[in-house]
């Protein structure tokens, strides 16, 4: 049974797995409920899909978004929430043309809407946001062990992380169903099957061109069999801080979900030469590459299915957050996170 609510006087102490957005709101809303909060993650720092990469071009130092591209914000909370935890300074409006292709591969312009994108790349909203939050890095909890009066988690190595009283996982279904599983709890992960079946990989690749490649549009939804969507990079605000980064420009191209599905195990310097050469045919440019960075995303979006919002299987004191919950966009996340947190305390959360 789940999206039950309890009293907020029953938590003490709260694991979240995951330290995207969802698990950071999740910890900060908790956090200022008066819990103790700690956040596992299992890379080197919080971010999920707000990811980004390095690049280099001669001395200069930059960065491309890997990950989400850019962010709305439907819900009124959602931006004074990123103005309180993160700062204005840590994203900004990207103005720009954005168009779509229909069905017969004519441009047509994106529905007018406020879109956001974090600056100086969109992990400066997860690193400010995490600055409210006890995160521990590079630790991936592999399993939960029920005690007398909650979970122990344990982690890659087979080391206790800790007890706590209630666990909130965040990570994407596919590997929140493993972590289930692992724990003993066949009931609970065989729920998930449906939201696993719906995830969908992404090969992304940046592509530094010696100069702008299309000036007709800053971002495109395509209709093509390999590119499902293409993005100046560049165009973003707070992307280019010296003259010699500001040459050329960087463009991300994400893969469909079915060419990446038939390419999943291909390698990086294959994968990035086919979706050149797809955005050659996309745009008809000529324009040199210079650079490549690839990132496979094995979860990368969610298609379909119910939203609702979050999980929380009351007998068992384990909740489940995550965008992929609350409709796949960037602040999904932030919704599903806010919902779980108010089912938690049976009383709505705002800001």
């Amino acid at each position: 049974m789940f999206n039950e609510t309890f009293c907020k006087d029953d938590i003490r102490r709260i694991a979240i797995v995951g330290s995207g957005l969802a698990g950071l709101t999740a910890a900060i809303k908790l956090k200022q409920l008066g819990h103790e909060v700690t956040v596992f993650e299992k890379s080197r720092g919080p971010g999920g899909r707000l990811a980004a990469k390095r690049v280099s071009l001669g001395s200069a130092q930059g960065s491309v978004d890997m990950g989400a591209q850019y962010f709305t914000s439907r819900n009124p909370e959602f931006l004074p929430f990123l103005t309180e935890f993160a700062g204005n300074n840590s994203f900004s409006a990207w103005d720009g043309q954005f168009g779509f292709q229909d069905a017969k591969g004519q441009w047509q312009a994106f529905p007018e809407e406020p879109r956001y994108v974090g600056t100086p790349r969109m992990t400066a909203i997860s690193r400010a946001l995490s600055a409210h939050a006890a995160v521990v890095a590079q630790t991936r909890i592999e399993r939960l062990i029920k005690t007398d009066s909650g979970w122990a988690l344990f982690d890659a190595d087979n080391q206790q992380a800790g007890e706590f009283d209630q666990v909130v996982i965040t990570a994407p279904p596919a590997q929140a169903r493993d972590l289930l599983a692992q724990s003993s709890l066949p009931e609970l992960a065989n729920q998930l099957d449906d939201a696993v079946s719906r995830v969908l990989p992404c090969w992304a690749v940046a592509a530094h061109f010696e100069e702008n490649p299309w000036a007709h549009h800053e971002g495109m939804r395509c209709n093509h069999p390999a590119l499902y969507w293409v993005a100046n990079n560049s165009s973003k605000p707070g992307r280019n801080n010296s003259s010699e980064a500001s040459s050329g420009a960087w463009w991300v191209l994400h893969a469909t979900a079915q060419w990446t599905e038939r390419n999943v195990e291909a390698p990086s310097e294959q994968v990035a030469n086919e979706l050149v050469a797809a955005f050659r045919e996309l745009t008809g440019t000529k324009v040199a590459v210079t650079d490549t960075v690839t990132h496979r995303w094995l979860y990368a979006r969610s298609e379909g299915g119910a939203n609702p919002g979050h999980l929380w299987f009351q007998e068992q004191g384990i909740g489940l957050a995550g965008d992929w919950l609350s409709g796949g966009r960037v602040e999904g996340a932030f919704d599903s996170a806010c919902s779980l947190v108010s089912a938690f305390t049976a009383q709505p959360v705002s800001r």
